[in-house]
């Protein structure tokens, strides 16, 4: 197979056959690699070393912090929520244990109750604070969006309770995860 062939071989393979389809269309679809936004598929690109890094970093603390208190689960990006009309699959999430469903083997067809949004060179922030406010919109509690840029945290509890934290600041889960916390400086480092 010439490298030609092999380019558009590979490009089939991951790419949908069709790029509109209905919610109910995607979500007995299984499509990986994709977020489902007002009928059109987001195709999600792969992360940074940044982005990963500071993605484990986050998991690494919360998800510990979680498990040790028994308090739900929380899952990486590869795993889709049901946000009002929307799939969408945040860098990190939270979801806790009063929410959790009975079948796990398909998207979460619930909101998180945190959601955690790392911004990408490719991303546009727009797009990222659009997101945020879906998930508010539809029973997302909170949304942490983490900008390795400027090593800040933007806290948004509603669209008009919203918190920047830099370095010298904490993180906290409030009520959310309550009783996690860790310094904002430690997810850069």
């Amino acid at each position: 197979m010439g490298q030609q062939n092999a380019r558009e071989f590979t490009q089939k393979i991951h790419r949908p056959e069709q790029s509109k389809m209905t919610l109910a269309e995607f979500l007995q679809s299984d499509m990986e690699g994709y977020e489902y936004v007002k009928g059109e598929l987001i195709p999600m690109p792969a992360a940074s070393a940044e982005h990963g890094i500071i993605s484990a970093r986050v998991f690494l603390r919360l998800g510990l912090y979680v498990r040790e208190n028994k308090l739900g689960e929380v899952v990486t990006p590869d795993t889709g929520f049901q946000v009002g009309e929307r799939v969408l699959k945040p860098d990190i999430a939270f979801i806790s244990s009063a929410q959790l469903p009975d079948d796990l083997s398909k998207a979460f067809p619930v909101p998180p109750d945190l959601a955690v949004e790392i911004v990408s060179p490719s991303d546009a922030f727009r797009r990222v604070i659009e997101k945020a406010f879906a998930y508010l919109g539809s029973g997302t509690q909170m949304v942490w969006v983490i900008e390795p840029g400027s090593k800040t945290v933007i806290v948004y509890r509603s669209e008009t309770d919203i918190k920047l934290l830099t370095r010298e600041d904490t993180l906290t889960g409030e009520d959310v995860v309550e009783g996690f916390s860790c310094q904002v400086a430690q997810l850069f480092e």
